[in-house]
Parts: C-alpha cells; sequence; structure tokens
C-alpha cells in the first residue's frame, strides 16, 4: 500500500472545491485564509519584481507563478526551529513564515539594506531566523546540505527536522544520489522534496526522469517511503508535509516527496519559454490555479466570498507596493546606493589576516 503512494497522485480538493478522501487533513478556517493570503503575496511579490527586473532596477528574478501552494502550505506545515534547504523558487517558505516582504526586496535591489550586502545573486535570499538556509547555485548540492543538518540535529539530540529541495531536473545531478544514500542509511530528520514542474529550464521533465515511472520512484528504490503529491492541491501538499514531519519527529527516519505543479511562467527574467514550448501552454494551467483551487473550497465552506477575495487581493497588493517604495529608498541596482566594497572583506574570518588588511588599504576602501 505504502509502495503505491509513490506511483498515484494524492489529492483533497475535488472539481467542486470540496475536501475529499483519506488526506483531507484537519486545518481550522483561519489557517485556510491565512494559506490563500500568503499565496497571494507571493504571486503580488512576483509581479512586482518581475516589472522592477523589466525597468532596471535589479538584474535578475525568478517568479513561482503556478507553484505557490508548495511552499506555502509545506512552510505552515512546520515548527520554528526547523530549517529548509531551499531552491531559488521557494520565497513562500519565507513569506509564509513571516519574513518581511521589504527585507526580500533589499536583497534583489542590493541595496545599502540587503542583508547580504551585494554578495549574493538576486532571489538567493539566506534567513537563519526564518528556517532558511542560503540558496546554493551549485545544484542539488542543498539535498545534500538537508541530510547533513538532520543528522548533526539527531546526533545532538534536539527535535528539529530539516527539507531539501530540489527541482526535477537537478536530480539528475550525482548529489541528489548521494543524499538519497544518506539518508536511507543513517535514516535521520530529513524531508526530501522534489518540485516537479515540468520544465528544467527547457528541457522536459522526461529527460531527467528517464524509464522511472514517477520521480517520487527513485525514493522506493533506496527503499525510503515517498508519496507523489498534487503540487496546486494547497491541502494536499499541507496534509503530506505534515505526515513527513510527523514520521521524522517520531524518530522514524527521511520522506522523499514529488509534487507535481507546473512551471507556468518563464524559468527566469533571462528565459524567453515561447523558444521551447507554445507559447499558449501556460494557460491551460495544467493542474488548475493553486490560488483559483484553494479560494473556490473557502467559498464551498461559506467562509470566503468573490467580493472579500478581490477586496484581499487589492489590499496585498497596496501591501507590496508600499514594501517596494520602501525598499527602493534604500536604493536600487541601477540607481544605488550600494554596500561599501569595503564589505568584500568582511565576514570570512574572526579577525582580518594581514594580507586581506594589505589588500584593503590597496583597493582604498
Amino acid at each position: 500500500m505504502m509502495r503505491e503512494l509513490a506511483y498515484r497522485l494524492i489529492r483533497v480538493l475535488d472539481a467542486e472545491g470540496r475536501a475529499v478522501g483519506p488526506w483531507a487533513p484537519e486545518i481550522s478556517e483561519e489557517a485556510l485564509r491565512e494559506g490563500l493570503r500568503d499565496m497571494l503575496k507571493v504571486r503580488a511579490y512576483d509581479t512586482r519584481m518581475t516589472m522592477a527586473q523589466r525597468q532596471g532596477k535589479t538584474s535578475f528574478y525568478m517568479q513561482a507563478l503556478g507553484e505557490e501552494a508548495i511552499a506555502c502550505a509545506f512552510a505552515r506545515a512546520l515548527r520554528p526551529g526547523d530549517m529548509h534547504f531551499p531552491t531559488y523558487r521557494q520565497q513562500g517558505l519565507l513569506i509564509a513564515n513571516g519574513c518581511p516582504v521589504v527585507r526580500l526586496m533589499n536583497q534583489i535591489y542590493s541595496n545599502t539594506e540587503d542583508p547580504l550586502q551585494g554578495r549574493q545573486m538576486p532571489v538567493f535570499y539566506s534567513e537563519r531566523d526564518y528556517g532558511y538556509f542560503s540558496i546554493s547555485g551549485n545544484l542539488a548540492s542543498q539535498y545534500i546540505q538537508a541530510v547533513g543538518w538532520a543528522m548533526a540535529q539527531a546526533m545532538d539530540g534536539k527535535d528539529g527536522l530539516s527539507v531539501g529541495w530540489i527541482g526535477e531536473g537537478a536530480t539528475a545531478e550525482s548529489d541528489f544520489y548521494s543524499a538519497m544514500l544518506f539518508a536511507s542509511t543513517y535514516r535521520p530528520p530529513v524531508i526530501l522534496n522534489i518540485v516537479n514542474n515540468q520544465w528544467a529550464i527547457s528541457s522536459r521533465e522526461s529527460l531527467a526522469r528517464g524509464s522511472s515511472p514517477t520521480f517520487a520512484a527513485r525514493g522506493v528504490g533506496f527503499g525510503l517511503p515517498a508519496l507523489r503529491v498534487d503540487g496546486n492541491d494547497y491541502l494536499a501538499v499541507y496534509a503530506a508535509a505534515k505526515w513527513a514531519a510527523e514520521r521524522a519527529r517520531a524518530g522514524l527516519g527521511p520522506t522523499a516527496i514529488e509534487f507535481l505543479t507546473y512551471r507556468t511562467g518563464a524559468h527566469s527574467t533571462s528565459d524567453d519559454p515561447s523558444a521551447y514550448r507554445p507559447k499558449n501552454d501556460s494557460e491551460a494551467w495544467p493542474l488548475g490555479d493553486p490560488v483559483d483551487r484553494l479560494k473556490q473550497h473557502l467559498i464551498a465552506q461559506d467562509i470566503w466570498t468573490e467580493e472579500r477575495h478581490a477586496q484581499a487581493v487589492a489590499e496585498i497588493d497596496i501591501e507590496i507596493a508600499e514594501a517596494q517604495k520602501q525598499a527602493e529608498k534604500n536604493g536600487t541596482l541601477h540607481d544605488g546606493p550600494h554596500s561599501s566594497p569595503a564589505t568584500m572583506f568582511e565576514d570570512v574570518y574572526k579577525e582580518m589576516p594581514l594580507h586581506l588588511r594589505r589588500q584593503r588599504q590597496e583597493a582604498g576602501v
């Protein structure tokens, strides 16, 4: 029975917006409304930052259009003290965990209030206080980091768990298999997520999947419990995350989860998806719009209305616009100001060695 969950699709919301089946979670009405607002905030944030990139205010941006339910629901299922090892499309983890949007915008603009002082690419956030480990541009490395962090937690007798995030294309990297091997051998409290949005930049998911019927099946090959979940179903994501987290905290080890979704937008602002897929491909919203699906569920429960939804969208748009104004007062990539060049010599050593002092003096900063 457990093996079957890696091959079929776990869903909760039906076509009428009702929560049905054994995976329907216990979740309060207020938590549902908060989840919908989280997704609306991610979408509004993505829209503004994509526009900012087009205006030259930042060099690069990656939106999560169509994938908002995965990160937002997962974040709500975990506890403070847990640690995510994300890719570059999980901004919903930060927003759902209450990280101020203006802080994220400062990082994108590389301005004077950028918490990373311009040392990382835009959207490569690092937020320890919000359970968000520094993003690595080397794909799949976050998987082995997540397993190692979970092993350390277990060895120290702590109850925190870690979550590794990876796209389906990066499962072809050797780090993916190293992480799965260590997870299956040492059984630390880790959840290993595969976000299958069907496109690894311009490569179809079938290229990385090969002859395997699903990506979740790779977990079965390592002897791990594995789930394949509708990633556009907020309730299904939440239920799967809670189930895997409870297993980990009970000392039962790792879980592998494949979230099936669709990358509705471009891979990044540097990408033109019309070069490799039909221009109207995203309009079909494969698996449905995750925001609309949760909205319809709330309406079916008589705890939301179309009018209230329109009001929420307008309020969130104003909130994100105000955050953008505040961030741009600290500078943008185009207009500055930026962190002092002197910061490139800091935060590497506890005490700056002589050779770096010389280099800093030579640079005149």
